[in-house]
């Protein structure tokens, strides 16, 4: 884990997929031996959709290397194998891609993994992002036809992510706060990270002193002893200020109290700080309870003109120029004249459901997560919002309930998660009969797939708008526009 920390400080995510069909041929001899730490030299043909460079060797393997995109010729060496497939990572660049930036704004990308496509010229992550999604509609015959549009790009392309969810390890003598490296239990140690609020980078500088100081123990996972786990920073972009929030084994005074004034000493934007305990063994970062440390529990941030309330474990988008960006085309798309009846699947805090409030009769949003629905319901009193009304529950079977009431849908929206709808609650949204669909994904496969389940019952994509919500990254936002087919069409 030490060698992590020696080896630089940066947070990037390491990216990558199908770029452009360019003509990189692999330069892979067959290897009889292939182990840990042999040395290879190989010119990168692709990128996969995990954000690994790719090769296939005339050894039959397939190489996917961290940090490498298109064009690369490098030396690298394997870090393990598993079947077919060997994984490693860039030792000396020899020839770099032309599509590699000239000045990429992390030079640690290749050792964090966390960013990557940060090396590559923007230009091209937009044509890869959107290369993605074609290519995705492409393994389906019943999706022709739809346009793809060029891909919307944000405000910010670094500096844009206003929450951060770290790992902490160490000893207290010298502490590591950053992220998971990939496959594996060991933490990067983050500094200015540049995909992070400058107010994050800010506030993890000085938690790290502050644990030195005030001499925190740091959680073991093997030993299950000590006391800080994570840290999760969250960032009002609107109102410049900051929510810290230790998350500890266990219940604990003293030390985090000192922790806590520290901070806030040398960071006096932080005006929230409050103690998550989360004695449980596994991989779920946040536990139930919170104990405030300030009198203030909660900070106030804008998507457009809509405010929104946070509190510690709100869910809110990470990148308010991605969200406004997504949220103002499904409001252009919906076309809202004041008279609809307008539902909103997975609504999550009710971002959606509240920028088409005031252009719609009334707005049903459904959500799973009860925190979620309750955020909601004080979000839509905070913007003196009285048309929505939010329903906690199963989604098929508010559906179901819903059409049993005959409820009348002119135009659904839906924002599931990142493995798409359940073909229950596509066939209980084709039931409702709404006119129009807009669908709202994080992830082109899933998008691909439930398509061409919604073509079958009726509903039929005549255009895609493709959102960069996470520049750097490989994933890609996607808002999708559907129509019910008439009988003469």
């Amino acid at each position: 884990m030490k060698d992590f920390k020696n080896a630089g400080k940066k947070n990037l995510k390491s990216g990558s997929a199908p770029v452009k069909a360019a003509n990189f041929s692999p330069i892979a001899k067959p290897y009889s031996r292939l182990v840990r730490n042999t040395v290879l030299e190989l010119r990168i043909s692709s990128l996969d959709d995990d954000g690994y460079g790719v090769v296939r060797g005339e050894d039959g393997m397939t190489y996917k290397i961290s940090g490498a995109i298109p064009g690369d010729l490098a030396m690298v060496v394997v870090d393990h194998v598993a079947g077919g497939t060997a994984f490693g990572r860039i030792k000396k660049m020899l020839q770099p891609s032309e599509l590699r930036s000239k000045r990429p704004p992390c030079s640690e990308s290749a050792e964090c993994c966390g960013c990557p496509l940060i090396a590559m010229k923007y230009a091209e992550q937009k044509t890869w992002k959107r290369g993605m999604v074609l290519s995705e509609l492409s393994k389906y015959t019943e999706l022709t036809g739809i346009t793809v549009h060029p891909l919307l790009s944000p405000l910010n392309l670094i500096h844009y992510r206003s929450t951060a969810k770290l790992s902490v390890a160490g000893k207290f003598s010298d502490p590591f706060i950053g992220i998971y490296r990939r496959a594996s239990h060991d933490v990067y140690d983050l500094d200015q990270c540049p995909l992070h609020h400058p107010l994050i980078n800010k506030v993890v500088e000085a938690v790290r002193k502050g644990i030195s100081k005030c001499k925190v123990p740091i959680y073991n996972q093997q030993s299950k002893m000590g006391l800080l786990r994570y840290l999760v920073v969250r960032v009002s972009v609107s109102e410049k200020k900051a929510m810290v929030v230790f998350v500890t084994a266990k219940r604990s005074y003293n030390e985090i109290h000192h922790l806590s004034r520290y901070v806030q000493e040398q960071v006096p934007e932080v005006q929230v700080m409050a103690q998550n305990v989360n004695s449980s063994e596994g991989n779920v970062i946040m536990g139930k309870k919170d104990f405030f440390l300030t009198p203030q529990h909660h900070l106030t941030d804008k998507v457009g003109d809509v405010s929104f309330r946070i509190s510690p474990r709100s869910f809110f988008q990470v990148n308010n120029s991605g969200a406004d960006l997504i949220y103002s085309q499904v409001r252009d798309w919906a076309a809202l004249t004041g008279a609809e009846s307008v539902l909103d699947m997975y609504c999550g805090i009710g971002g959606i459901a509240m920028f088409l409030a005031k252009h719609a009769r009334e707005v049903i949003g459904v959500e799973y997560v009860e925190e979620a629905v309750a955020d909601a319901r004080l979000n839509a009193k905070i913007n003196n919002i009285r048309n929505c009304r939010f329903e906690a529950g199963d989604s098929a079977e508010i559906l179901e309930e819903l059409h049993e009431e005959k409820q009348h849908v002119d135009m659904a929206v839906l924002n599931p998660p990142r493995k798409g709808c359940e073909p229950k609650v596509l066939e209980q949204i084709a039931l409702l009969a709404p006119k129009s669909i807009i669908y709202v994904s994080c992830s082109p496969a899933t998008l691909a797939r439930d398509l061409v389940v919604l073509k079958k019952l009726g509903y039929i994509c005549s255009e895609i708008q493709p959102v960069d919500m996470f520049p750097q990254t490989v994933h890609v936002e996607n808002v999708a526009r559907l129509e019910k087919i008439t009988k003469s069409a």
